[in-house]
């Protein structure tokens, strides 16, 4: 089977359905995947692009959690491919088809929705969390599962050994095979010939279809699993199945002007605006600029940005930012921001490291640094955030690492 086939054999299966908590009220209205991010995409739209780059086109996006919004999107954005040449992006929401319960976990996530799998089809399943950002060929990582004739494949990147108690650490030998599993361990083990780093699991998985149904159907059946591919299923494969680590240096889609790849998981506040800041520089990791390997979207119809004043005291600009269609910079300064789509910040205010959502509005002599401004925001004039730890913290969320973050239901309570 030449390359082509086989990934139009495969099915991937992109879990979109967690809450994602640790991003506070960014997800009270939303799943994590539908969370905005880098000006005018959505977190979803990484994995989906890599899919559609990669040749695979026939995509399951498994919902749950708060689901309008990205459901939203991904129908409006992503309903381009073709069903008579059996190319599909479908979402399945939970439905509670193996009985009351609703997704206890990765791994039972894909079990309700053996049925949907069976009629399809599919030689190789392709397994993605929907909330990481990051570049990667998956027909690469297919050809190498393919060659090994491992039952399942795991992606992981290097990281250092000081921080890899963060991780799902894999064990390999010389050949890549994985030979031991460690959650978060606190002694790790290292690479083969290189103490200083450990291999750490993405949460990417391709396994053989008939194999994987066949181990789900008995996870089910544990009543001492948690039903998660990393918490049980991958452990449990190890020493009972052929299990390969694919390093994903070999498949990343790189950025010529950095060494290492470029792989995030923003499921937390300080990461979240990590990954936005790391846009502002003047070489980002992150190349959202290269033609060859497009990062799609839902796309509206929006004016261009407009940038307002030339006055000493009233100057409409923005520096090391980056502003999205529809945004008006009307005689005011933004410096090493980003700014989403349809944003407008109004005359002698000041926006500072801070990622400002759709459709904010900030008032008149406005002062905000190192803020995340949640989507439909209404600042009203004169506000100041980011200056009193003690103030911001009383009056909205405030992280440990000093990000703010600010909400319209939060701005409505001060004033009312």
């Amino acid at each position: 089977m030449d390359l082509n086939t086989a990934c139009m054999k495969t099915l991937s299966i992109i879990l979109a359905g967690g809450r994602g908590s640790r991003l506070k009220q960014l997800t009270d209205n939303r799943s994590k995947p539908a969370v905005p991010i880098a000006g005018k995409y959505k977190i979803i739209d990484f994995p989906l692009s890599n899919c559609v780059n990669s040749g695979m086109r026939r995509i399951a996006v498994l919902t749950q959690y708060r689901s309008h919004t990205l459901n939203q999107h991904v129908q409006r954005g992503w309903n381009f491919l073709r069903s008579d040449f059996n190319e599909f992006i479908e979402l399945w929401p939970a439905q509670q088809q193996t009985g009351g319960d609703w997704y206890q976990g990765t791994a039972d996530a894909v079990y309700q929705n053996l049925s949907m799998i069976d009629g399809l089809d599919s030689e190789y399943i392709l397994i993605l969390a929907g909330d990481h950002v990051y570049k990667q060929d998956y027909s690469i990582m297919l050809k190498e599962h393919i060659e090994s004739g491992a039952d399942v494949s795991v992606a992981c990147i290097e990281v250092p050994v000081n921080e890899a108690n963060q991780f799902g650490i894999m064990h390999v030998d010389e050949s890549d095979n994985i030979i031991a599993f460690e959650e978060k361990p606190s002694n790790p083990p290292t690479m083969p010939g290189n103490p200083d780093v450990s291999l750490a699991s993405m949460g990417i998985y391709i396994f053989n279809t008939k194999f994987l149904c066949e181990k789900l159907r008995s996870d089910a059946g544990d009543k001492d699993s948690s039903h998660d591919f990393g918490k049980d299923l991958i452990p449990f494969f190890v020493g009972r199945s052929t299990i390969k680590a694919h390093h994903f240096s070999r498949s990343v889609i790189k950025n010529e002007s950095y060494s290492h790849p470029y792989w995030r998981d923003v499921g937390t506040l300080t990461a979240y605006w990590e990954s936005n800041m790391d846009l502002t520089r003047l070489v980002p990791e992150l190349d959202l600029y290269d033609e060859d390997w497009p990062i799609r979207t839902a796309h509206y119809q929006r004016p261009a940005a407009k940038f307002n004043y030339n006055y000493e005291e009233r100057m409409g600009t923005a520096l090391n930012s980056v502003v999205s269609a529809g945004c008006i910079v009307s005689g005011s300064t933004v410096e090493k921001s980003i700014l989403f789509n349809n944003v407008r910040v109004n005359s002698y205010s000041h926006v500072n490291r801070s990622v400002i959502l759709p459709r904010c509005d900030i008032g008149r002599n406005c002062r905000l640094t190192k803020v995340v401004l949640d989507s439909d925001c209404r600042l009203p004039e004169g506000t100041i955030i980011g200056e009193d730890a003690q103030q911001d913290a009383e009056r909205f969320y405030r992280n440990e690492d000093g990000i703010t973050l600010v909400t319209q239901e939060m701005i409505e309570k001060l004033y009312n």
